[in-house]
C-alpha cells in the first residue's frame, strides 16, 4: 500500500500524522471545518454566555444549600483548573471543595500551585491517593502492550475517583476546566484512545498485568455518560466555555495574584504526562500533541500559525531532559532504563488490537450530536 503524501493543514498545524485527517480542495483540514461549522457558530462568550452561566451558578447554589460546599472542582495544578478555581471563588461566589487525585506523579510545581491557590482562596482540599502498587502494575501493563495511550491508567483513575466521590456524597455539580478556547481541536483517536473505556483497560491488564486490581478505581462510558447524569442527576459544568478565556491572560493573572508557576507545556503538571507527551508519543509514534494544542490556539486567535510552525521545529524536550525523565520514570516504576528502552522498541500496537467499546463511543457520540447535547469534535 502506497504511503500517504505528507501534508499540513493550511489553516492550523494538524498534519498527516493524524492518519484519519481529511483536507478539502484548498488544503484546510476537517479539524478546522468542524470547529468553524459546528462549534464556533453556537459558542457564545458575551452577555448571552454570562446569562447561561449565571443560571447554572444559581442552580448549583440551590443544590448546595445547607451543605459545606456546593460543588467540587477537580484540581491538577494546571492552567485551566487553576483559573477555574480562581473564577469559581472570586467571581462566581461558589463554595467549591477542591478535589485532587494523587496518582503518584505530581510535579513539585503542581504541588506548589495547588497549595498557593488553596491557601490564598481559603478553600478546603480533599486528596484521594491511588494505591501505588496497583497503579504501577497497570502502567507497566500499558507499556508492555505497545499501545500509544499509556497515560490511560492515570486519566481513568482521575475520572473514576471524582465521580465516585460525587455519588457517595450526593454532590450534584462537578466543575471542570475543559474548554473550547484551548481545546477546540481534539487529539486523534489513534493518538489518545478513550481513557474511560473500562473494557480496554481490563483487557490490557489481563494480558500484561501481574497482580489483581482490587483498590484501583474504575468507571465506564455508560456509567458516567448515562447512569450518573440521568439517574443520579450529577452534572458536569464547564464555566470557561461561557466567558472570554485567554490562556496567556489567565497565566499572567494567576502568576501576579497567587505566584502560580507556569509549565513548559500544557499537561506537564504531571511528571508522567511530561514524559509521555514530551518524549514517548513523538519519538516512538511520531505524534506531537503540540500540534493539537497549537491548532486550538490558532483557531481561537491566541497564536499565529507562523509562531506555531516555528515552535514545532524544536522538540518538546531536549536530550538532557529526556535522559533525566527516563531515569525518573524507570526508577519510579521499579524497572531499569534498559527495561524502559526495551518497551520503546516493542512492536507498535493500537487500541484496535485489544478489546474495546469503540462502537459504544461511536454510537453515543452520534446520538449526543444528533440531539444537540454536544457540539463538534471528530472523536
Amino acid at each position: 500500500m502506497q504511503a500517504r503524501p505528507y501534508q499540513v493543514c493550511r489553516s492550523c498545524v494538524m498534519d498527516t500524522t493524524d492518519l484519519q485527517i481529511q483536507f478539502d480542495a484548498v488544503g484546510v483540514c476537517d479539524h478546522c471545518r468542524v470547529f468553524q461549522q459546528k462549534i464556533q457558530p453556537s459558542w457564545v462568550t458575551d452577555e448571552r454566555g454570562r446569562q447561561k452561566l449565571n443560571a447554572m451558578v444559581e442552580r448549583i447554589r440551590a443544590h448546595g444549600k445547607g451543605r459545606d460546599f456546593d460543588c467540587i472542582i477537580g484540581m491538577s495544578g494546571g492552567i485551566d483548573s487553576s483559573y477555574l478555581l480562581h473564577l469559581a471563588k472570586t467571581e462566581l461566589n461558589l463554595r467549591p471543595l477542591v478535589f485532587h487525585v494523587d496518582a503518584g506523579w505530581n510535579s513539585q510545581e503542581a504541588v506548589n500551585n495547588i497549595e498557593r491557590l488553596i491557601d490564598q482562596l481559603g478553600l478546603d482540599l480533599y486528596t484521594d491517593v491511588i494505591d501505588w502498587e496497583e497503579m504501577k502494575d497497570l502502567q507497566l501493563a500499558f507499556f508492555k502492550s505497545g499501545v500509544p495511550h499509556i497515560d490511560t491508567p492515570q486519566d481513568h483513575a482521575f475520572f473514576a475517583t471524582m465521580y465516585k466521590f460525587a455519588e457517595q456524597h450526593n454532590v450534584r455539580s462537578i466543575l471542570t476546566g475543559a474548554n473550547y478556547s484551548t481545546e477546540c481541536i481534539r487529539n486523534p483517536i489513534e493518538w489518545m484512545y478513550y481513557q474511560s473505556d473500562l473494557v480496554q483497560l481490563q483487557d490490557i491488564h489481563r494480558h500484561f498485568g501481574t497482580r489483581p486490581l482490587v483498590k484501583f478505581p474504575t468507571t465506564s462510558i455508560l456509567r458516567h455518560k448515562v447512569y450518573l447524569p440521568y439517574m443520579k442527576r450529577i452534572e458536569v459544568v464547564t464555566p470557561l466555555n461561557f466567558l472570554p478565556y485567554n490562556k496567556s491572560e489567565a497565566m499572567r493573572l494567576l502568576a501576579d495574584v497567587y505566584g502560580w508557576q507556569p509549565y513548559p507545556q500544557k499537561h506537564f503538571e504531571s511528571r508522567f504526562t511530561r514524559f509521555y507527551e514530551g518524549y514517548w508519543l513523538p519519538q516512538r509514534f511520531g505524534y506531537d500533541v503540540r500540534r493539537v494544542q497549537f491548532s486550538s490556539l490558532i483557531m481561537t486567535g491566541q497564536m499565529s500559525r507562523d509562531d506555531a510552525i516555528e515552535r514545532l521545529k524544536t522538540p518538546p524536550l531536549d536530550d538532557l531532559t529526556i535522559a533525566q525523565e527516563k531515569q525518573f520514570v524507570a526508577s519510579k516504576l521499579g524497572i531499569t532504563v534498559g527495561d524502559l528502552e526495551g518497551y520503546f522498541k516493542l512492536p507498535k500496537r493500537s487500541f484496535r488490537d485489544f478489546r474495546s467499546q469503540e462502537n459504544v463511543y461511536r454510537i453515543g457520540a452520534w446520538l449526543l450530536k444528533s440531539l444537540g447535547l454536544v457540539r463538534g469534535g471528530k472523536r
